[in-house]
């Protein structure tokens, strides 16, 4: 993956000392994260449909001053901030949309909310804690506007509707933003780095988690259908079974991954999780529906994997002598990279918040991210915070999405301690990089 020249990286980590460390948050907006994302954690919505959130953070961001443009990709909003000096455009994003899970955690502030989705009454939960990532935000863009006179640069604040993927025939998430121009003239031009975090059971409060170059992997969605013949159960040499044809396919699928892929370079995954066709036991349907995901962490993998499902699927039908349409369905997540010198320039940044022992090296997480699509655009930065209380085994705690999913709020402060750090970091590197120039270095934007 080729990523644009960084032309505020220095190369130089020693120049992420005072500011960094010295960058604090005040316990008044500690508290208001924490009321913040208890109400949000109360009242969650689905991907498209934040309008109660998006018109709070609106608010928030207007009382601090800052230039707010609203109803991006459906619901996104942003703030601009322009330090009292030059400097680089930084972009930070939080995502804030919840899922269709009903929460099963025993809190004052848990949610009871329920919508219709895919015609059921489900319900909504931030089991992945978007919750806490608006709320931080909101904090750290209280945070630098009360430092505004004294910044060396400009920020984005990016409040990014549906990351989990917009409701069907709708179109969401980072990609859309991007689209409607979220990093061109229409808006402040394009970031010279963005930066996210996200919130994760699999690690404890007090930890961060990092890993420079790929991190999560692209998700696809594919569908197979195949074509039958209808007959009667008790004579099936009467027509064609896409039952039996769409298991031979099931099964072939899975010797792409053990027989086709170099396993030992990279992660490959190929699931079917549906699996459609019939309504009665003893008649043999027209057709049957798969649907099933890719992951992988090489662009080129990942064609030779679509390829190869075709191939197989189309094949597999035709020696049944029948037909199977494959296709990929809109809406897949691309690799989530970090840039290399980004993440070497911002690591001692975020160990002089927790410590070097506790921030982790991550393994590949086979999960995806849309921010992927902001840092295939801009060099980027993307962190997990451990929110699993410290007396709990974090290997066993409740997943992201499960309906136990369950946060430690002192993992707030951590968070946004961390995000503080890099974003001074990032600034004192990129001051570093232009102290030896007559020129201010100044790109654009508004």
């Amino acid at each position: 993956m080729n990523l644009p020249r960084m032309p505020w990286l220095c190369a130089c980590s020693l120049l992420i000392g005072t500011s960094a460390v010295a960058a604090e948050l005040s316990p008044q907006t500690e508290q208001q994260v924490i009321e913040w994302r208890r109400d949000l954690h109360a009242n969650p919505e689905l991907g498209n449909r934040e309008s109660r959130t998006s018109k709070l953070v609106a608010a928030h961001l207007r009382q601090l001053g800052m230039e707010v443009h609203e109803g991006i990709a459906h619901t996104g909003v942003i703030g601009y901030l322009a330090g009292a000096q030059l400097g680089p455009l930084v972009a930070l994003r939080a995502d804030m949309d919840a899922l269709p899970v009903s929460e099963g955690v025993d809190l004052p502030f848990a949610s009871k909310v329920t919508t219709q989705y895919r015609g059921e009454t489900v319900g909504v939960m931030h089991a992945c804690g978007h919750d806490t990532h608006v709320a931080m935000l909101m904090g750290l863009a209280q945070t630098l506007a009360a430092e505004r006179e004294s910044l060396r640069g400009r920020f984005l604040f990016i409040f990014q509707p549906a990351e989990e993927g917009p409701p069907e025939g709708e179109e969401g998430g980072a990609q859309l933003m991007l689209a409607e121009g979220l990093f061109s003239d229409r808006y402040y031009g394009k970031p010279d780095a963005v930066l996210g975090m996200h919130v994760t059971s699999r690690l404890n409060v007090g930890f961060l988690g990092l890993r420079s170059g790929p991190m999560l992997a692209s998700a696809d969605t594919f569908s197979i259908h195949v074509n039958g013949k209808q007959t009667h159960g008790s004579r099936p040499w009467d027509g064609i079974d896409p039952i039996v044809v769409g298991s031979e396919i099931v099964l072939s699928l899975q010797h792409i991954v053990s027989r086709e892929i170099d396993i030992t370079a990279t992660p490959t995954i190929v699931t079917v999780g549906q699996f459609k066709g019939g309504i009665r036991q003893n008649i043999i349907p027209d057709s049957a529906e798969l649907l099933g995901t890719i992951r992988s962490f090489d662009p080129a993998l990942r064609e030779k994997v679509i390829a190869a499902i075709e191939r197989r699927a189309t094949n597999i039908a035709e020696a049944a002598g029948t037909t199977a349409e494959f296709k990929l369905r809109p809406g897949g997540y691309a690799v989530t990279v970090n840039h290399p010198e980004l993440t070497a320039q911002l690591r001692p940044a975020l160990e002089s918040v927790v410590g070097k022992q506790r921030v982790i090296t991550m393994p590949l997480i086979t999960g995806a991210e849309d921010f992927s699509f902001y840092a295939r655009e801009v060099p980027g930065l993307f962190f997990f915070v451990g929110v699993t209380p410290s007396d709990q085994d974090a290997a066993t705690a409740a997943s992201n999405h499960s309906p136990l999913f369950y946060v430690d709020e002192d993992a707030l402060a951590v968070g946004m301690r961390s995000m503080l750090a890099a974003v001074h970091g990032y600034l004192d590197g990129a001051a570093g990089a232009n102290s030896g120039d007559s020129s201010d270095g100044f790109e654009g934007g508004k």
